[in-house]
């Protein structure tokens, strides 16, 4: 029994075939009525043959390490009016954002 020829060029595709995603070694090679090893040693040898600059290259790119940035609690913006009467009659308004400190020390001058 003569032994089949296959030329270089469709070896190529057929190995081709069989990269493209979501193919099938065994189809592809049932589809050329190939045997499905002889397919396997084909990619083998044709991976072989590939030069560096063909096969799939890794780039690396440069990385730089910072220390982690610690955040800081953001103050939440308070809206609305603050109005304190003393008994002395004396009123006070307050508007916007007061520290607790201004705040205790209005109340302290006015007692």
């Amino acid at each position: 029994m003569k032994r089949r020829q296959w030329s270089e060029a469709l070896k190529r595709r057929i190995v081709a075939e069989t990269e493209e995603p979501g193919s099938s070694v065994s189809i592809v090679a049932r589809r050329h009525d190939v045997n499905t090893n002889q397919v396997f040693k084909w990619r083998r040898e044709m991976a072989a043959k590939q030069t560096p600059a063909r096969r799939e290259s890794v780039t690396m790119l440069p990385v730089e390490i910072v220390p982690e940035r610690v955040e800081r609690p953001t103050r939440v913006r308070r809206s609305g009016v603050i109005e304190i009467a003393f008994a002395c009659g004396a009123r006070v308004s307050l508007r916007g954002e007061v520290s607790p400190e201004t705040l205790q020390q209005v109340i302290e001058l006015l007692r």
